[in-house]
């Protein structure tokens, strides 16, 4: 639910650390991927092709928010970046194994 009623509901009263910013920022990118859901899920409730293409529009949006946060993220934790680049690396090598091998 929206908290539209109090405009000062998302400021912080003091600064973060960057680990505390690097958790904000993970919240942020799950925001984007709730809202990525929700308008993907509009989209399949209608039939009206005019709806459909400009929610398709705000989802593809709300993909560049994420690709963008994950970016600031990885500025503020590395870690984040260098296990999220292994996870990828691990799938790489699944599907080059037609994921035959178990994962480890």
């Amino acid at each position: 639910m929206a908290l539209l009623g109090n405009p000062f509901v998302a400021n912080v009263p003091r600064q973060m650390s960057n680990q505390e910013l690097a958790q904000a920022i993970r919240v942020d990118i799950a925001g984007e991927l709730e809202a990525i859901i929700g308008y993907e899920a509009h989209s399949m409730a209608t039939d009206d092709e005019r709806v459909k293409k400009v929610l398709h529009h705000i989802a593809d949006e709300e993909r560049r928010h994420v690709g963008e946060l994950e970016e600031v993220l990885y500025m503020l934790s590395p870690n984040d970046s260098q296990f999220i680049e292994e996870g990828k690396q691990k799938i790489k090598e699944q599907q080059s194994q037609n994921f035959e091998q178990p994962m480890q």
